[in-house]
């Protein structure tokens, strides 16, 4: 199988790579425009091979379609992280050229199916937990949010016009060794080893869910060998709640470190009260327990 995954230097995208390489029979192909993706993430294969590239540009992307003769398409590229993506509406709001360019490109080439990252974001400050993927009215109105949301509704629109099938994974806080710095895990792990202040964005009630990524990615690419999971929507996540302080303090102790947690004031907007899937369809991909946040952290901590 061929495959093209666009933000393909990113944590998870890159990571997906790994996996998919593991099969001999695969070749994959990673694009990305370094925006928040980092060379050192690019797997190092001969059936691995990237392009430094914009998928908002189509005069970018389109030769790339051109040269390979791809089965599926992963399109996780995406302006990513909660304060930067509140720091540039504009960037955000462009992606939704990418998911158009994408579409097409993969309509026109005849793709099997394309695959969307999606975002727990879409489902905005819950009216109720669990979030469930079918009955949870999407209602943030945050840029980013509304762009996933968009993101999803042409989707949709592709099949219903040209049978173009999708798979579209609504994520929750994925972490592990790979992930940006400025992202919630990452950052406190960096604060504690490093004996530095963690910081919390007020009083560290917030609640969310972790999930280690190789849950993330076994759920997800199982998904291609699931006929029913066409054109459906998955929460990609763990269940299990864990507010923003217990986070800091499990990784305080996991750490053996010194660092005092500090709090700063709340952020205005965009850091939602609390946050957990309905993961009742990833438990059937995943067929098997999560892997838990002290399991994971510790996999971080070794690695």
């Amino acid at each position: 199988m061929n495959f093209l995954i666009t933000g393909g230097a990113g944590f998870i995208p890159s990571s997906t790579a790994e996996k998919l390489l593991e099969d001999e029979s695969n070749t994959v192909v990673l694009v990305d425009n370094f925006l928040t993706g980092k060379r050192g993430n690019i797997p190092i294969h001969d059936r691995c091979h990237f392009y430094r590239c914009d998928v908002n540009c189509l005069d970018d992307i389109a030769p790339i379609f051109d040269q390979y003769q791809f089965d599926y398409v992963f399109h996780y590229a995406a302006v990513v992280g909660v304060k930067r993506t509140l720091d540039n509406p504009i960037m955000v709001l462009d992606d939704i050229q990418g998911i158009r360019n994408i579409l097409e490109l993969s309509r026109q080439h005849g793709i099997k199916r394309v695959f969307y990252s999606s975002s727990s974001e879409v489902y905005g400050e819950p009216v109720h937990l669990p979030q469930n993927e079918e009955t949870t009215p999407l209602n943030s109105r945050l840029p980013y949010a509304v762009v996933k949301n968009v993101g999803e509704s042409y989707f949709r629109s592709y099949y219903q016009a040209y049978g173009l099938e999708y798979t579209i994974f609504r994520f929750f806080n994925t972490y592990g060794p790979k992930q940006s710095p400025d992202f919630v895990v990452s950052r406190f792990l960096t604060a504690a080893i490093n004996g530095d202040d963690i910081t919390i964005y007020g009083d560290g009630s917030q609640t969310r869910t972790f999930c280690f990524i190789d849950d993330n990615i076994e759920a997800c690419l199982n998904t291609l060998n699931e006929p029913e999971s066409a054109n459906e929507v998955y929460n990609i996540g763990n269940e299990e709640i864990v507010s923003i302080k217990e986070l800091a303090e499990l990784i305080l102790k996991l750490t053996n470190s010194s660092s005092n947690i500090v709090y700063l004031p709340p952020l205005e907007e965009g850091d939602m009260t609390r946050r957990q899937p309905d993961a009742s369809k990833m438990k059937k991909l995943l067929n098997r327990d999560w892997i838990s946040l002290e399991e994971g952290l510790k996999k971080i901590i070794q690695s």
